[in-house]
């Protein structure tokens, strides 16, 4: 789960981590309210999208004048910002950040997540403050500095001063640096994050460290523990597939690609996107049905895939463990003749009641395309699809 900058440095506030003041607004009558609220000369008014490079679409801009607050708010409000990591198509702008203005010094980045490596919580920071951490790890690498920490020890003030002494922190801002990203540390363990990230963080004329951007990204699996932060959710940013899907419990993610997938497992439901490229096609969808599919989540998993236009043939790729290949041949014969299915279908079975479960598809008279292997299957479906 994403939110918004100003809901993430609300979260990074309650931590102790410094931010710039600032006032999410809704409507652009409101902009200008809260540039007032704020005071002083200068104002930033902020898209608020769960992508970044936000500013490179012109969804930032600086205000010099109230009458520039809502100049700016007029134009962003409403508009398909697009980024680099929207897509071509955008995202529509619902929500703005207007905040006050700061006297940068210097920007630097600094985000904890998980290395699963290690199996310890890496902290990167970077004197490249503000840029992509992508382009900075693909053109410079060097400037990446990251420690790894014990999370049964916790970040040390030792930690804290090799990021700072890294990314050259003045000596006279390094304590509040090592506090900051101390802090940081605590944010995300206590959060159940997998991603808190700050770009830019920033050094102010007067010394001082503030966070002027912010991201978190969390672990669904452990929402349970934070209904404050369910409570940031925002459908308007998510996928409505994925949204309609998390309502039945099946885990659904959209790809780029044109084949639809069915699978229980999630090891398996990668394996078979693994096999499907391996074959010279992508998949359209990750979808795992969980191992307790029900005739109407199968049901529901083919109208999901098939709502995606760009979907031309699905494979059903199933281990038959605690989910009897029956209950799912069941599924797919219901679900094929609800939504009248017009695009080739292959099924591969294997476990409890597979010969039942092919019997089954093979008395439904529908022109379902049985497989044995992976492999078989995923060269069927390819030449289906390309021949359909």
């Amino acid at each position: 789960m994403k939110i918004h900058e100003y809901q993430a440095k609300e979260v990074l506030r309650r931590f102790g981590v410094v931010t710039p003041r600032g006032v999410p607004v809704f409507e652009v009558d409101q902009a200008v309210a809260a540039a007032e609220s704020l005071g002083g000369k200068v104002w930033v008014v902020k898209a608020q999208i769960h992508a970044g490079g936000r500013g490179k679409g012109g969804g930032v801009k600086v205000a010099k004048s109230l009458d520039e607050v809502r100049e700016f708010a007029k134009q962003i409000m409403g508009m398909q910002l697009v980024t680099h990591q929207t897509g071509p198509e955008g995202q529509k702008v619902r929500r703005l950040l207007i905040e006050e203005g700061a006297d940068i010094r210097k920007e630097y980045y600094v985000a904890a997540l998980t290395d699963r490596a290690t199996q310890k919580v890496a902290m990167m920071a970077s004197s490249e403050g503000g840029m992509d951490i992508e382009e900075v790890a693909h053109n410079t690498p060097e400037k990446i500095i990251k420690v790894f920490i014990d999370p049964l020890v916790g970040m040390t003030d030792a930690q804290g001063k090799e990021l700072a002494d890294g990314i050259g922190v003045p000596e006279a801002s390094q304590a509040q640096a090592i506090d900051t990203f101390k802090k940081l540390y605590t944010c995300y363990m206590e959060t159940d994050a997998s991603l808190a990230e700050i770009n830019p963080l920033i050094l102010e004329g007067n010394g001082n460290i503030k966070a002027l951007d912010a991201k978190f990204n969390f672990d669904s699996n452990a929402l349970y523990r934070h209904e404050d932060i369910v409570a940031f959710r925002d459908l308007d940013e998510e996928d409505a597939a994925e949204i309609e899907a998390s309502k039945f419990d099946l885990s659904y993610v959209s790809l780029d690609g044109n084949i639809g997938c069915l699978v229980n497992g999630a090891g398996l439901a990668m394996a078979t996107m693994d096999v499907i490229k391996l074959y010279g096609a992508e998949p359209a969808n990750f979808l795992d049905v969980g191992g307790g599919a029900t005739t109407e989540k199968v049901t529901e998993a083919f109208k999901i895939m098939l709502r995606n236009p760009n979907v031309r043939g699905i494979l059903v790729n199933i281990f038959g463990g605690i989910m009897r290949c029956d209950t799912i041949a069941t599924g797919v014969v219901a679900a094929a003749r609800e939504v009248h299915l017009t695009v080739p279908l292959v099924v591969r079975m294997k476990g409890t009641n597979e010969e039942l479960g092919k019997q089954i598809l093979a008395d439904s008279g529908l022109p379902i395309i049985s497989a044995d292997s992976m492999a078989d299957a995923a060269q069927k479906i390819v030449a289906a699809v390309a021949g359909h």
